[in-house]
């Protein structure tokens, strides 16, 4: 992915190009203010915590994460959010589904007693999220 972003050109993308999934995040952003949940910021991106030991997940430049993450998690879920604005209405086939999917996944096998024998970041858009989390975290 060649090119970088701006603040601006980060919200552009994000409702334009990355719309369905920025819309999702606008309800889940909208439900949490509403729960009295207050929003953090991290680069160009809202995020809200709750619940413990979940992870997190991302709806355009709004992200939800559990209280008990580090900051790698958040990290990370702001790289999906980076994702949404280079991938746009294919974010929701090639990361948000998979990903979900791939995180109950390893969650149930966990469940079950079963190793898991790969890392979180060995797949593709995982671990583009996080090195696009961490980049554009440290270019603010």
């Amino acid at each position: 992915m060649p090119m970088k972003l701006n603040k601006t050109t980060f919200y552009i993308l994000s409702f334009t190009w990355g719309l369905p999934l920025t819309l999702i995040g606008c309800l889940l952003a909208a439900a949490m203010l509403i729960s009295g949940h207050k929003p953090r910021r991290c680069g160009w991106a809202w995020y809200f915590t709750a619940g413990e030991y979940w992870g997190g997940m991302e709806g355009g430049p709004f992200f939800i994460r559990d209280r008990c993450s580090s900051e790698h998690i958040t990290c990370h879920e702001y790289g999906h959010a980076i994702q949404n604005c280079f991938f746009g209405p294919f974010m929701l086939l090639l990361v948000t589904i998979p990903s979900g999917v791939r995180y109950w996944y390893r969650r149930l096998y966990r469940r079950w007693g079963r190793a898991i024998r790969s890392e979180y970041d060995r797949v593709w858009f995982e671990g583009q999220a996080t090195r696009l989390g961490i980049k554009y975290t440290s270019l603010l």
